[in-house]
């Protein structure tokens, strides 16, 4: 085997320690003893079995010690908050659209591009129905026992959506004894609650270990009323209704002009409650002296719900005629004086805030099992071959409602029979509210089947040492469903039509890799992967890395690599979405903002292609002791990406006499939109880079155990379709800042530690009107103290000087976006651990 120097020790640690969660606890003491546990073990982005953590690729590793003391509670949590995430994953501030998941966004490429595995194996997509990504809310802190970060392509070592890079997430396993775990928190405020109960057990026997584990969590609502720093919204739709524009003055009754608008922040939530059931299992039992069985298992259920304020109604009602005298309105005199008419299609708009009816509830109920079992061992206990058999199932089903939805043709066929009781601006009756209203019932669902073997080992010694490699093959069927209320799928909502999906796909996959120590100092990392798939065909991807020894103190180190994503169940079988979006009709045939646009899949789709690019050093001087640092430069770019097209450009082009962009978005004669579509195509494309810097240093002074450790990520580029979102911030797309940068310092000494850690967002542009938005720096401090063996204690303050969210014109929400910036504002967090 190669000889060990300085730098290879140094290079570990530096690997381990390069903590994106400032940690408070010793990663690579753990990493050291999962060293002297095992001979080999398998390192995030490579299948091969190693004996140590040197790899060509960026990994970022937070350990379970690390999560406690920032006093996460949410996988999500922990993920983005990290500098190489941007732009806007949904989680526990997205109030709309995110029907209650949680996902992670590595490089703001998309959660989809980002891989979730669990102990190095596929998760299942999660959510409310055919699902791209997996749904974090399903993994429970409480089970984690570190979590890996690979932040390079890895499409040729697991496959699919890991362009970005892969979330590794390993559980706690091994474990004997019992622990009983209980965390909480709440705002300065009095509000956003959080509890986490949890409880650990395990135990040896002669042959194995068997760890079981349970965990409960509820974390509580925040309204947007309940922040100072939250303007009030101001809808044209108002709880008394308004007929072409008009308001009907109750004193005079003379219909006038809108006197205000209705805020809508009163019945909106900042942070959205929901609550988690969990259990998990990991065990391994040795069958014989060269084999070894093991299983882990997951089981979540989450209770979640959003709020937005009442449903506002938008109608176009039919106004009486000489030929019309049924099925419409009668315009008053009244009406008439005040400016009311009916347009040149015998239409008058009637809008209507339903907050009789009450606000628009948005409620989850979702299940998630995941099962892995798999057989493991030696082909030949003497010539150091291992092999490994897993099958991994997975499964989601979710029923999602929308209570107090109105059924827009039951309020037109109400309005014709009873105007003057609509019109009049007084209270609903109870009789009217079961007229228009109903619960939006949806179900939908994820099933993935995966099988899979890889034999790995030492194929033969070079000079330098032995060429280790690993071959392997893998099964994997995806299905997805999602059904809306037979009301949406009818087009009779307020809410957009959207059809029924349904659909599933097979993929065979064979791969390979190699570790060639080509020198004492120079090691070559080669991989090669093909997958069939039974919808768009075949791909095939590869990845070459290089580790350069060159002093005693540094390494080098640089990864290419091609990637793939195929088209998910929703890409290809989606059918029709609707959606009212913020458009400029050219022609002026439509007056409203908000345009109905038809979303399409298509089952032709193709799959995106992608290129990774790392290159960096790792640098752990021999006269510093504990210090070291790491610079990775890194691109990513994404051709053929699965993308819409712009509606607006495609309406303007079409204005212009360009025939292609009138048949491609289905404009009809002079800019008839009534079905205005947009389909999904391979046109899009993804060019980002950056530089990731990481410093760690352990030393100890006065007395003390120091641990400092800073990452930082400068964003370069990033550009989507044509457009550079740099240094940008929007309520559509997020934050790309072009600095972000976390720091820690962790004191410790006997039985307690003290850690102090800030978190910098820099300076962004609105995207849309070129703001200037400031940059904000979070801190946030925590002690741990131990008691005894037994009982350990912690607390902590995360956003300690209470930062205010920034406000962004461009926002999706209260102003700003929830997602990158925090809205809750300053928590205080404690904790208690007892281990018998």
């Amino acid at each position: 085997m190669t000889k060990r120097t300085l730098l290879s020790t140094s290079i570990k640690t530096a690997l381990i320690s390069s903590i994106a969660v400032s940690s408070a606890a010793s990663v690579s003491a753990y990493a050291a003893e999962e060293t002297a546990k095992v001979e080999r073990i398998e390192v995030t982005g490579s299948r091969i079995q190693r004996q140590d953590m040197e790899t060509a690729s960026p990994v970022t590793v937070i350990d379970a010690g690390s999560i406690k003391a920032e006093g996460y509670t949410s996988v999500d949590e922990i993920l983005q908050a990290q500098p190489a995430m941007a732009g806007m994953a949904v989680g526990s501030t997205t109030n709309n659209g995110s029907d209650g998941m949680a996902q992670v966004d590595l490089r703001g490429m998309g959660a989809e591009r980002t891989l979730v595995l669990i102990n190095g194996r596929r998760m299942v997509n999660s959510g409310s129905g055919a699902n791209s990504a997996v749904d974090l809310n399903t993994i429970p802190v409480a089970m984690i026992a570190r979590v890996e970060i690979l932040k390079d392509g890895a499409s040729a070592v697991y496959g699919s959506d890991a362009i970005a890079g892969v979330v590794n997430i390993i559980t706690k396993k091994d474990f004997e004894g019992f622990q009983f775990d209980i965390n909480g928190g709440a705002t300065d405020k009095g509000d956003g609650e959080n509890l986490e109960l949890s409880a650990l057990y395990g135990f040896n026997t002669n042959t194995g270990n068997y760890t079981f584990g349970l965990a409960y969590s509820e974390r509580r609502g925040v309204m947007q009323g309940d922040r100072d720093w939250v303007e009030k919204g101001s809808s044209s739709f108002i709880p008394e209704g308004t007929l072409g524009g008009k308001q009907l003055d109750q004193e005079t009754g003379e219909w006038i002009d809108r006197t205000y608008g209705y805020d809508f922040t009163q019945d909106s939530w900042l942070q959205t409650p929901n609550k988690r059931y969990s259990f998990f299992f990991n065990g391994t039992e040795e069958i014989s002296d060269n084999v070894s069985l093991t299983a882990d298992l997951l089981y979540t259920k989450r209770k979640s719900k959003q709020m937005m304020a009442a449903q506002p109604a938008n109608l176009d009602l039919a106004v009486c005629d000489a030929n019309t005298v049924t099925n419409c309105i009668t315009l008053t005199d009244e009406m008439i004086k005040g400016g009311i008419k009916a347009d040149e299609d015998g239409l008058v708009n009637y809008r209507k805030r339903m907050n009789d009816v009450g606000n628009r509830i948005y409620e989850q109920d979702t299940d998630t099992v995941r099962a892995s079992l798999g057989l493991n061992g030696y082909l030949d206990a003497g010539n150091g071959l291992d092999w490994d058999v897993s099958y991994t199932w997975g499964k989601n089903s979710a029923d999602t409602w929308v209570h107090n939805s109105i059924h827009q043709g039951n309020m037109e066929k109400s309005i014709y029979a009873n105007q003057d009781a609509w019109f009049g601006g007084q209270p609903m009756t109870q009789e009217m509210i079961d007229a228009v209203s109903y619960k939006e019932t949806t179900t939908g669902g994820n099933e993935q089947h995966t099988v899979a073997g890889v034999i790995s080992g030492e194929a033969f010694d070079l000079d330098a040492g032995a060429v280790a490699f690993a071959v392997g093959a893998e099964f994997r069927h995806e299905s997805g469903f999602y059904n809306p209320d037979p009301v949406i799928v009818a087009g009779e909502g307020t809410a957009a039509q959207q059809d029924p999906t349904k659909g599933s796909y097979d993929v065979f996959s064979v791969y390979q890799e190699v570790s060639v120590p080509f020198t004492e100092k120079l090691t070559g990392e080669f991989a090669l992967r093909y997958d069939d798939y039974s919808t768009f065909g075949s791909a095939a991807t590869w990845k070459v890395g290089l580790t350069y020894e060159a002093t005693s103190d540094l390494m080098l180190r640089t990864v290419a690599a091609t990637g793939f994503r195929a088209p998910s169940v929703s890409e290809l079988y989606g059918g029709n979405s609707g959606s009212y979006d913020y458009l400029t009709d050219p022609w002026g045939n439509e007056l409203d903002d908000q345009i109905l646009v038809n979303y399409v899949s298509d089952e032709n789709l193709d799959a995106e292609s992608s290129e990774s690019y790392t290159a960096g050093l790792v640098y752990s001087p021999s006269f510093i002791d504990g210090f070291s640092i790491t610079l990775d430069w890194w691109r990513f770019k994404i051709d053929n990406a699965i993308s819409r097209l712009d509606v607006q450009a495609g309406l303007n082009n079409c204005f212009a006499g360009d025939t292609s962009a009138c048949e491609q978005f289905n404009i009809g004669a002079d800019g008839d939109l009534s079905d205005l579509s947009n389909p999904l195509t391979n046109v899009g494309y993804q060019d980002t880079s950056g530089i990731d810097f990481n410093l760690a240093y352990t030393f100890e002074a006065l007395g003390i155990d120091w641990k400092v450790n800073n990452d930082l990520t400068h964003l370069i580029k990033f550009e989507q379709d044509g457009n550079n979102y740099t240094g940008t911030i929007g309520g559509m797309f997020g934050g790309y800042a072009e600095y972000k940068n976390n720091f820690n310092i962790t004191a410790r000494s006997g039985d307690w530690s003290v850690m102090y850690s800030n978190r910098y967002i820099g300076e962004m542009n609105d995207i849309n009107t070129n703001e200037a938005i400031d940059s904000i720096l979070y801190h946030n401090i925590s002690a741990t103290y131990h008691f005894s063996d037994l009982i350990t204690a912690n607390v902590g303050v995360k956003n300690l000087t209470d930062e205010e969210p920034l406000m962004i014109p461009s926002e999706n929400d209260a102003g700003t976006v929830p997602e990158v910036y925090d809205t809750i504002g300053r928590q205080i967090y404690a904790g208690l651990s007892f281990k018998f």
